[in-house]
């Protein structure tokens, strides 16, 4: 019989054997990734960037296409880190830490400085292997101090992020990270909201409080009008919403969808509507104009909230370019009879608009759903889930 202190070993190899094999894995994708971005691969499928098409086509996050397209570039410098990764001795957490010690200043200034990169890519190397990751990450620090002793230069959007996380009920976290005037641009903003909101009994904790600041923050700048105008059409918070649920009494879960995507009640439509102004659009010959016929080329502004409304966003395969970026197309073009109508439009990011009138060709179906082909005839499909290996 076996012990429960070999079963307990036994586990913890098996867990070791499938980090190693994790780590190989992630070169291999990592390596292959980079390829298909030095053989400009995504053209094909009518994407700019790698990390455009991981996002479109492989559903990843911006985050992690970028980490992976940042990545491949970042082992093409450092050989014997790559050759480690390939063991499956260095991770891709490790890869993406030393990113920023390749970039093409950072470069410039290690051959500069006479930096031999065989020698500090072995110096790395064996770090990495050798030592937990705080210390790898002390180290690339070190040498990014070193190689630079009186700091950056005092450009302040080189360590600026913000990234925005939707879930799936709609709320959304965000992070940001943001260098000194900056923070303290943002923390001079949101106090002023929170020392002008604190009622008697507010048992509000800080973060709260911050989190009531941030929302009326975006409400007073909404509100200013002070922002710039997309695409003809102000910013402003938008929901579509049947008329039979805006009117019905009930709470109506689920019932509208806002201009990002999240999904709320029917009760908080009403809510924000108390607020707002109410549009009637009409998926028909009546109420808004939404056939304009012959005589007007451009959509006027009605024919574009219902082409927003009807397709969210980019309609090309793979694309997710924001409605906001996107121009309203005509699906048979003007000149050659078509008409400015619902029927005949569809959303296309400006990269995309163009690869349509170059022969690219984009169709909507009667189920509602796009599809994209190219111009060989080929359909631009995105990547079905593969199912795990028997």
């Amino acid at each position: 019989m076996c012990s429960d202190g070999q079963l307990s070993g036994d586990a913890l190899d098996d867990v070791a054997t499938l980090v190693a094999e994790r780590n190989r894995r992630d070169a291999r994708l990592t390596r292959l990734v980079r390829a298909a971005e030095l053989s400009q691969a995504p053209e094909r499928d009518g994407l700019r960037s790698m990390a455009s098409w991981l996002r479109g086509h492989c559903r990843l996050s911006a985050a992690e296409a970028a980490r992976l397209v940042r990545n491949g570039r970042t082992l093409a410098h450092l050989p014997a880190l790559a050759e480690a990764h390939d063991a499956g001795l260095v991770s891709a957490e490790q890869v993406a830490a030393v990113a920023r010690i390749v970039t093409p200043e950072r470069l410039a200034a290690a051959a500069a400085a006479g930096v031999d990169l065989t020698v500090l890519d072995a110096v790395l190397t064996g770090v990495a292997v050798e030592q937990p990751h705080a210390d790898f990450v002390t180290v690339v620090r070190h040498y990014l101090a070193d190689l630079d002793p009186d700091g950056p230069e005092p450009d302040p959007t080189e360590g600026r992020r913000l990234t925005l996380t939707r879930h799936a009920d709609g709320s959304v976290t965000i992070r940001a990270e943001l260098d000194p005037v900056g923070g303290e641009k943002v923390q001079a903003a949101l106090e002023s909201h929170v020392q002008a909101d604190r009622p008697a009994g507010d048992e509000r904790c800080r973060a709260q409080r911050l989190g009531d600041a941030f929302v009326q923050w975006a409400d007073t700048t909404l509100a200013s009008g002070a922002l710039p105008v997309l695409r003809t059409v102000k910013p402003h918070v938008a929901v579509l919403i049947d008329v039979e649920d805006l009117a019905d009494p009930a709470t109506g879960p689920a019932a509208g969808r806002m201009g990002f995507g999240a999904i709320i009640s029917a009760a908080r439509a009403r809510w924000l509507a108390c607020d707002a102004t109410v549009s009637r659009v009409v998926m028909g010959p009546d109420g808004a104009p939404l056939d304009l016929g012959r005589e007007q080329r451009v959509a006027d502004r009605y024919l574009r909230r219902a082409v927003e409304l009807r397709d969210g966003g980019c309609v090309f395969t793979g694309c997710d370019a924001p409605t906001w970026w996107a121009e309203v197309h005509h699906l048979v073009h003007w000149l050659d009879g078509g008409e400015t109508n619902l029927e005949n439009s569809a959303l296309l990011c400006e990269r995309h608009h163009a690869k349509v009138h170059h022969g690219f060709r984009v169709e909507r179906q009667p189920d509602g759903r796009w599809r994209t082909w190219r111009p060989d005839g080929t359909e631009i499909m995105t990547r079905a889930s593969l199912a795990p290996a028997a």
